[in-house]
Order: structure tokens, then sequence, then C-alpha cells
């Protein structure tokens, strides 16, 4: 069954044609150990996580539906173990109201892959519509902080540090209004040494002025064209436990366009961090800084607004890492429907599309593609992706080439080029749910990457990582004074190879994770490696750690 160019238009289906490429010599790296077998299995069943998300609906198709919600991960309690806060919709208008509203949920890691809800007693239940979230200890307490962007007013809860927050969205000045909500991320964007605040918006939707879209008598989600983009807001930290809104003085409010998912990074290697913003359906951003937080927007130049064909795609998340191993940060952007996600190679400032050479596989074309991680799953050294897929809408009664319920996709890494190991990789690769956020951290502490993914509508999926392989690996925390305590815009390398991570915030569709930097070693020989920090500030330390630990790195 197909429908006519006019119809897909309407329910977001935006057929690209796909331009080839002519192949290209992936750059040299290291030679290291492969994956004997890379498995997951999915164990929430038995992990004490009970959330069920919620979009709030009731078959109206409103916009914000769909895009409910991402995930964060943070240690709150730091006792070492990697906890999760779920995000959560809210009834919308037409909904019956449940007998308990659905709120966001805190789950607490206790070791061993077991989690128990710590919502109320931290209390961090919010009931609005929430959508992105953003984690950082912005007092610099010591203790990491969970910033909740909504459709409604955000929630800006402050960690106290004896396992319970306070709502502090007013006293901080943060509530950005009643806009509709999505990315969030934090960063020294001026240089003074505490932690700056963007957050993406969306479009204005109301349901004042909510479109509907019915296709043989089915109601379907309008796209963002139908509505005014919302320029972005940025927050700059006063070190006084208040925010202000410079969002016309940094030069981030003169574009509007539909944001969703964000990654802080330093994109052009001058020491401070940027900001790169998926639009959907419009060209997207990357805000380059200053040092000082003026911002230019420099997308189409670098490379990185469009897809090689010239297309904006509908962006839905993005990540960041190194999957050539060239010592450079590249980037994967996630799409709609009818578009193929596409990878951005960094050639020293500026991108190229480099999708088809990468062997990005065709079989994410027809899929929405959501959330997104450039994660080393089988540790070789070689950042893997992992990319969430589903639709929002019922689409397979229209469209029989994807549904609203299908497979995620896993893509091994081998020197820069990319397989599909899906099927390979475990019964939980193969569920069909409609996933949107997802989080990868070691989770169990042993060594290897585990997953949580929101599924829409239903219960989450908690992967743990049973591959099995004999590579080494390190973890590492970075740890400094003041007002930026997890050295967000710190970078981490290898010493003696390309290997490097960044500490960023933002990522995957409107989300947090990985603030923990894990390394894949490979066939690495030796008990001890020595790393080489960045900091934030520039200054450059050096670390000798041992092999198959996590580690605490200070300043």
């Amino acid at each position: 069954m197909t429908l006519s160019n006019r119809t897909f238009a309407n329910v977001r289906v935006w057929l690209h044609a796909f331009l080839p490429f002519a192949c290209c010599v992936t750059p040299g790296r290291p030679a290291m150990a492969q994956s004997e077998t890379i498995e997951f299995v999915n164990v929430v069943e038995q992990s004490g996580i009970c959330f069920e998300h919620s979009h709030g609906g009731a078959g109206r198709g409103f916009i914000v539906e769909g895009m409910s919600a991402g995930i964060a991960t943070l240690d709150y309690n730091r006792d070492g173990l990697t906890d999760i806060y779920f995000l959560n919709g809210a009834p919308l208008e037409g909904t019956e109201k449940p007998e308990s509203s659905p709120t966001n949920r805190l789950y607490e890691n206790l070791g061993g892959m077991k989690f128990r809800d710590v919502t109320q007693q931290a209390g961090v239940g919010d009931i609005g519509y929430s959508l992105g979230v953003g984690i950082a200890d912005y007092d610099g307490n010591g203790y990491e902080d969970i910033y909740v962007n909504n459709f409604g007013p955000n929630v800006f809860y402050r960690n106290r540090g004896d396992n319970t927050f306070e709502e502090a969205s007013v006293a901080t000045g943060t509530v950005n209004g009643n806009k509709v909500g999505a990315g969030v991320g934090f960063a020294d964007f001026d240089g003074d040494g505490d932690l700056d605040l963007y957050v993406a918006n969306y479009v204005d939707f109301s349901y004042e002025n909510h479109v509907p879209i019915t296709i043989k008598g089915m109601h379907f989600q309008a796209g963002p064209q139908y509505y005014k983009s919302v320029p972005d807001t940025l927050f700059r930290n006063e070190g006084n436990g208040q925010f202000s809104d410079i969002s016309e003085a940094s030069g981030i409010s003169a574009l509007a366009n539909a944001g969703m998912g964000l990654v802080c990074f330093d994109a052009d290697s001058d020491g401070d961090c940027d900001v790169y913003v998926c639009n959907d359906g419009e060209a997207n951003h990357l805000w380059l800084n200053n040092g000082q937080a003026h911002f230019q927007e420099d997308a189409l130049l670098s490379g990185v607004g469009f897809s090689a064909d010239g297309k904006a795609n509908a962006s839905m998340g993005v990540d960041v890492g190194d999957y050539d191993s060239d010592g450079l940060l590249d980037l994967f952007v996630t799409a709609y429907q009818a578009e193929m996600p596409q990878l951005y190679r960094n050639m020293d400032g500026l991108f190229s599309d480099v999708t088809s050479q990468a062997s990005i596989p065709r079989l994410l074309y027809p899929h929405v593609h959501w959330g997104t991680a450039f994660v080393d799953i089988d540790n070789d050294s070689d950042s893997d992706l992992f990319v969430a897929c589903g639709h929002f809408d019922r689409i397979e009664q229209i469209d029989d080439r994807t549904s609203q319920k299908t497979a995620n996709v896993l893509l091994q890494n081998t020197k820069g080029i990319f397989q599909d190991i899906s099927q390979k990789s475990g019964p939980a690769l193969a569920e069909l749910e409609s996933t949107r956020a997802i989080a990868f951290e070691d989770f169990d502490n042993d060594g290897d990457l585990d997953a949580v993914l929101v599924n829409s509508g239903t219960t989450p999926s908690l992967l743990r990582n049973d591959s099995k392989n004999r590579n080494r690996w390190i973890q590492i925390d970075l740890k400094q004074e003041g007002a930026n305590g997890g050295a967000i815009g710190a970078v981490v390398r290898v010493t003696g190879s390309e290997l490097l991570r960044p500490v960023v915030s933002g990522r995957g569709y409107q989300s947090h994770f990985g603030s923990r930097l894990h390394f894949g070693l490979g066939e690495f020989q030796g008990e001890t490696i020595e790393i080489e920090v960045t900091w934030p500030d520039g200054a450059v330390t050096k670390h000798e750690l041992p092999i198959d630990k996590i580690s605490t790195v200070p300043r």
C-alpha cells in the first residue's frame, strides 16, 4: 500500500532521494581485538524497575505525544553506582484523568542490575509533561542536579546532598515560560568557571492552535511545519544560585527552528563548548562559541546543517564520538521516516557527510529513529552505534514500509565501517517497541556498557551486556573543585594512541548519559595505562591508571 506525496507530507513523511557517494579511504588506527560475541539480555522484569511511560494522549494526535520522552542517568547519591531518571508524559486535554497521575521516576541502583524507586523520598516526581532533561552540579556542592524541560513550566531539582532534592526553578529563574521543551545542555559557555544552561525549544503549540490531520478517518500527528518555531533559550549562571536569560545578548535567539536533541562539545577545537542542535524539518544549528557566550550559527559552512544531498532532515537525536579514531570528534544524527541518519566526519573543524562511505545501512531508511549513542559495546577500542527506532503513529495502517513498533539497530564498527549485527546480538535486539530515548552506562560495574531504553506507552527495556570477549577496559570519573565538579568540557586521551572521550552534556534524544567515561582497550598488554586530561580551563594533567578498573581522577 502506498500514498500520494501530498498525503506523506501531511503525516510528516518527506521522501528524500538517496545520493550515492564515492568510496574513500578510512584513516588508519591501531589494530585491536574483535569481539567473539555481542549479546544483550533484557532484564527489566527482574530489576525492580516498574516504570511505565505514558504519552498522555487520547487519540487526537497532539504534536507533543510523539516527542515524549528523554531519559537521564546520574549518581545522585555518590555511591559509585549509576542511577536512572525516567521522564514521563501527563494527561493531555481530552484524556480521562487516571486515578494516579504519571510522574517522572528516579530509580536508585542497588548493584547487580537491581533498582528501587526512590522518587517520593528524593522529591523528584514532577507531574508535568516532560520532554527533555539535563544533569549537572550547577551549584558546586558536589552532587548532581536535574533540569527537566517540559511542555509547560520547566523544573529544576537541586540536589541537597542528603538523598533529597528541592525544586528550584523559580529561585534560579529558569522556569522558561510555558513552552514545548526539547533537549538540555549544561556547559561553561562564558569561561567563568560555573555551568550555564542551554534549553532547546520546539514549536508554538497549544490546545487552541492544534492542527488535526485525518487520513481515512484516523487521526495522525501534524508536523512542525504547521506551527511557528520558537527560539532556544540560554541562561547564564550568575554564581549566586540564580541564572539570567542571555538568549538575545548571546545571539541564540536570532534564529528560531524546531529544536529537538542537542549536544554541547568543542566542535572547532578552540577550547570552549559549542552547541549542536537537531531541528525538526529545518536546517540544524551549530552554535560556535567565542569563549564568552557569544555565538555564531555556522552549521551550513561547517557542513552539518544539511545532508550531503542538500536536504534539511527532520533531525531527532545526536551523539558525538571519534568513530574513525583520528583524534577528532564526529557527529551522528538521527532522522525521520524516509530519511537516512547522517554520519558527519570531522575534518579539523569542517565536517563531511560520510553516511554512505561508512556503510550506515539502508535498512534504517524506512523508519523513524530517535535516541542514538556512540559506544564501544565490545571493548575493542572503537565506537559502535546504537539507533533507537519506532513511529509515533499507527503508520502501518497507511504505509507498509514501516510500523509503529519496530526493532532497534546495533551497528558494529570495524575500522570506520559499520555492519548491522542486531540479529546476532541476542533476543533483546529483536523486541518490537516504539523506542524514544536510550542511555548507555555500566550499570553493574562489570566493565562493559549496558543500556536502558524508553519505550513509548509501555515499560522500558534494561539491556544487560553479556558479551563474551577478553578485551580490556578502563572507566574514568573526572572530579574537580568548584561549580563544574564533573568537568563538563574536558577531554581524556589515552597516551600513545588516538583514543579520546569528551565529557559532554546532552546526548541522544533529549537525554543525558555517559558522564563516567568508558574506554575499551582491546587486547592491551599491561596492568596500567597513562591518560592525559585536558580540563575545561585548558590545563593538562597526566595520570597512570589500573586496567579493568573504575577510577576517579581528581584535578
